[in-house]
């Protein structure tokens, strides 16, 4: 169901990740519940693609 978010118990601690990096979801959705914009959260983590964010969201 979701492409972009992944579990891996060696890294992170098993905690889900977008796209196999060490950037969990829970701080992409605490960026949005801070009202972070779209902007803001690529700017301050470049390896993350809009649909990252997307995805973490659903």
């Amino acid at each position: 169901m979701f492409s972009r978010i992944t579990i891996n118990a060696k890294q992170m601690g098993g905690v889900p990740c977008i796209r196999g990096l060490r950037i969990p979801v829970a701080t992409v959705v605490c960026m949005v519940a801070e009202e972070m914009s779209e902007r803001e959260i690529l700017e301050a983590y470049p390896d993350l693609a809009r649909e990252d964010i997307q995805e973490a969201l659903r």
